[in-house]
């Protein structure tokens, strides 16, 4: 038995989310009342109203649509299902969303993705707040790796009798606002209007840590999670149209992540492929720091996984550290809890040193796989149920383009272009022939349909997508900034729909800019930055030049 539960240790995250408040999204039309959808406009294409292609773009008001793609494909059934993983909560023992524990960073997906979009910003750490999309970022500042005595996700809930690995009553979370730009620019741009910057400031003490050794010499950074929808097209851009662009880049100037790049040989850098679990090699994209690189074995695969501790055929292990199940194996009250139950599978001869063995073995890493002693025989999340997943995490289209027949949108594109933001945030790609990368647990459940698993999954061959980035990573110096200083420029496509579905417009990597004019002016908070001159060029503009750029931005 995998784990034991108490129910007073469930209630509460019960209580938390409900099926009221998990999905907000308006599943209104999109299509413009004139008919003017689908048509050139001013200096837009007609292409350019379907951000995702014809395959990838849905017509509704919603982040959480199926592809065009997915519904002729016939995969409605397995999107639904899909979508119900990630919609509701997991629990200790229920059946289909089973197997939450022994500890974890969120009971459902959902919490971090609110109406599947980009999380909230908060001004406390509390995992079952719905709309909190924070990842807590523990790491070593003299080197950028994640401390090991937490996973790299770092988890705060965890069932009775254990305690979370970080106690999060004593994370805090303090908003600084910034009085004075690095890079010399005013908080007021030259016709009067002023502008204020935020940015956090977290701290946990040693002492909120449940580990044993308890970690040393850290920092604390936040990241919040972006919007799911769109990532299966993102998945189908191929690593030869990566290198062209990151060759382009390279070819101006531009300063690359030597992780990823060489510039020297004009080619990925060795640390720049990442091995899949049947060995396959693919370059990395998803993430802000670029640590996965297929869809399928990369971030919502992996998060199904981590943030919930849900085992699958090829996810044995739990997600747990050595750190925690030394100091649980070594705790007064959990040992005397487990002492207390004799039906407890941690109870063994009913010893302290039994008891202590036992929960080691259990929520180590290293022993803790589901088909030993101390586990169950079968995986909590059937290679089906994870395919239907996956079907729903390929299968998420990205809204269609909005207001394009407006002038000062197509005034805001025009600006967007000319002071140099598409440098970055570049407009299109044209997909591959997207034969994605399928893992094991698919083939399997492949196999056992009579099904080719090449055809198992949405595809997106050929389209012409307008996710506006250039898939690289770049820095741009902001006070108390992200983990290495790297991140991938992150796609916008869609993000005008955010506070319309999820009820905030809150941007970056942390939720620090609460709209999109904050979100632009960090840009330039250092000349360092790789974005200052385009931040400083729109200083200069106009309120109604700026505003222009703003209302582009919100409609695609």
């Amino acid at each position: 038995m995998k784990r034991i539960l108490y129910l007073c240790a469930l209630l509460p995250f019960l209580a938390a989310c409900s099926d009221d408040n998990t999905e907000l999204s308006d599943l209104g039309s999109l299509k413009p009342a004139d008919e003017v959808f689908g048509k050139a406009t001013g200096n837009f294409t007609a292409d350019e109203w379907y951000p995702g292609g014809k395959l990838g773009t849905t017509d509704k008001a919603s982040y959480s649509a199926a592809t065009p793609a997915a519904e002729q494909a016939g995969m409605e059934n397995d999107f639904n299902v899909g979508e119900d993983f990630f919609e509701h909560l997991y629990t200790y023992d229920q059946e289909p969303r089973k197997g939450l524990g022994p500890a974890w960073v969120r009971n459902s997906c959902i919490a971090c993705h609110p109406s599947y979009g980009h999380g909230k910003r908060q001004t406390e750490y509390r995992a079952n707040q719905i709309g909190n999309g924070y990842l807590l970022v523990i790491y070593h500042p003299d080197n950028n790796a994640y401390i090991s005595e937490v996973t790299g996700m770092p988890q705060t809930q965890a069932m009775a009798p254990f305690k979370a690995p970080i106690n999060e009553d004593l994370i805090s979370i303090e908003w600084k606002e910034v009085t004075a730009m690095e890079s010399g620019l005013p908080l007021q741009f030259e016709d009067g209007e002023r502008y204020s910057l935020i940015y956090p400031e977290v701290r946990i003490p040693q002492e909120a840590f449940n580990t044993d050794p308890k970690p040393t010499n850290y920092d604390v950074r936040l990241e919040s999670t972006i919007g799911v929808y769109g990532t299966g097209l993102l998945d189908a851009i191929s690593a030869d149209d990566m290198k062209a662009q990151y060759q382009q880049e390279a070819s101006h100037g531009v300063q690359l992540n030597p992780a990823i790049w060489d510039t020297a040989k004009n080619d990925w850098a060795s640390t720049a492929w990442y091995t899949l679990a049947d060995g396959t090699k693919m370059i990395k994209k998803f993430t802000y720091a670029m640590t996965r690189a297929s869809l399928q074995d990369g971030a919502g695969a992996n998060a199904i996984w981590n943030i919930t501790n849900v085992s699958r055929s090829d996810r044995p292990k739990l997600y747990t550290t050595a750190a925690w199940a030394q100091a649980m194996s070594e705790d007064a009250d959990v040992i005397a809890t487990i002492k207390a139950n004799p039906a407890s599978p941690y109870y063994a001869d009913g010893t302290t040193t039994g008891i202590s063995d036992a929960v080691r073995h259990l929520l180590d890493p290293s022993t803790n796989q589901f088909d030993n002693q101390w586990h169950n025989s079968q995986p909590e999340m059937s290679d089906k149920q994870y395919y239907q997943f996956m079907v729903w995490h390929r299968g998420l289209a990205v809204p269609a383009a909005r207001n394009l027949n407006s002038s000062d949108v197509q005034r805001g594109k025009e600006l967007f272009n000319e002071i140099g933001c598409a440098r970055c945030h570049r407009p299109s790609w044209t997909t591959s022939e997207d034969t994605p990368w399928v893992d094991a647990s698919i083939k399997a459940y492949a196999s056992s349909m009579g099904k080719d698993y090449k055809s198992m999954l949405p595809r997106y061959p050929n389209q012409v997508i307008w996710p506006y980035t250039d898939m690289v990573q770049h820095r741009l110096f902001m006070m108390n900034d992200i983990r290495t200083g790297w991140c991938r420029t992150t796609p916008l496509w869609g993000r005008g729909l955010s506070r319309r579905l999820t009820g905030a417009d809150d941007r970056l990597h942390d939720c620090r800019a609460r709209n999109v004019i904050e979100a632009i002016m960090w840009h330039g908070y250092s000349k360092q930055s790789d974005a200052y001159k385009p931040t400083e060029k729109f200083f200069h503009l106009s309120k109604a030049d700026r505003n222009a750029v703003v209302q582009f931005l919100e409609s695609i």
